[in-house]
């Protein structure tokens, strides 16, 4: 038995949350079986540790739908509902927990949990959106899943080492000292799913690497689990040559933001070319997360909203 308290604020905020007397809480509690109730500000909820967990990812969905559009309706709670509980889909459940470091890294959006169950369901996959929509994050975990159930024997982690607005050969230091800071993102999201000790082993033992594009060149890759990042900075021809590194069971998730391209002008992306090529191929899917996924902070939806808008014209 555990608990967890979720803070609201105000009367009206915990209104739209539950909706009009409380018909949202009840399909809630018809959905989960653990305790839930409201008072001065806070939901409370308890019960078995599972009930508890998916209880609380459907209020903390909730109140970011409410955040975002000021109300929810009831299509969008039942559809909340059933991403975090899982309702059969052609026989398959929703995409179970990620569990990573003694905690579970689960989706959070019904994009991402898209995103989530179109990786376990295909070996190639293309996922594009705005910062903060849990791209990286989301394919990292996944990847250290499957090895950790031993699915795959290696991961490989790649990006491409494009300029953006500073160049490689004024940074100071070796060659991989200059690849480094294009490569920290990734490793960032590496440490946050296993322990110091074990990402240097693991690394000394070739078993996940770390490498720019280039550096797939001419190779092979066989029972892996290989990720694309910032795979909006690649060439057409990059983007092949990748492509075709695949080997038998291994798995590919590409992943990149098509409004921030640092190619030069006039280059075509080689995302956006792929994206339009393989959408007839068997195995491949296509996930778009929109600024709606977004699970930084909650300033990150508003500044994608403002880029996307544009600048005010003036009267």
């Amino acid at each position: 038995m555990i608990e967890a308290t979720i803070p609201v604020g105000t009367p009206d905020e915990l209104v739209l949350l539950l909706g009009a007397s409380d018909q949202y809480l009840r399909r809630i509690r018809d959905s989960v079986p653990a305790r839930i109730s409201a008072r001065n500000g806070k939901i409370h909820v308890s019960g078995e540790e599972q009930a508890v967990f998916q209880a609380t990812e459907i209020i903390e969905q909730l109140k970011t739908a409410v955040g975002r559009e000021g109300a929810v309706t009831p299509e969008q709670v039942s559809h909340i509902i059933q991403q975090v509980v899982g309702a059969p889909t052609n026989g398959r459940t929703a995409p179970v927990d990620l569990r990573q470091a003694g905690r579970k890294v689960r989706p959070r959006t019904a994009g991402q949990s898209e995103y989530v169950q179109a990786i376990r369901d295909h070996d190639l996959v293309f996922c594009t959106g705005p910062a903060g929509t849990g791209k990286t994050y989301l394919a990292v975990a996944a990847a250290v899943e499957a090895l950790k159930h031993e699915q795959i024997g290696k991961i490989v982690l790649v990006r491409p080492a494009v300029e953006a607005g500073e160049s490689l050969g004024f940074l100071p230091g070796d060659l991989q000292a200059k690849i480094n800071p294009y490569l920290r993102p990734l490793l960032d999201a590496l440490r946050e799913m296993l322990d110091f000790e074990q990402v240097k082993r693991y690394m000394a033992d070739d078993i996940i690497e770390v490498v720019p594009l280039a550096y797939m060149r001419g190779r092979t890759l066989n029972n892996a689990f290989i990720i694309l990042d910032e795979a909006q900075n690649t060439t057409v021809a990059q983007m092949k040559m990748f492509l075709t590194r695949m080997g038998w069971n291994s798995k590919v998730v590409v992943s990149g933001d098509t409004s921030q391209v640092d190619l030069p002008p006039h280059t075509k992306s080689g995302l956006v070319d792929a994206i339009g090529r393989l959408r007839k191929i068997e195995g491949y899917a296509n996930v778009a997360l929109t600024r709606g996924d977004i699970v930084r902070h909650h300033l990150v939806q508003e500044i994608v909203r403002a880029y996307e808008e544009g600048p005010k014209k003036k009267r």
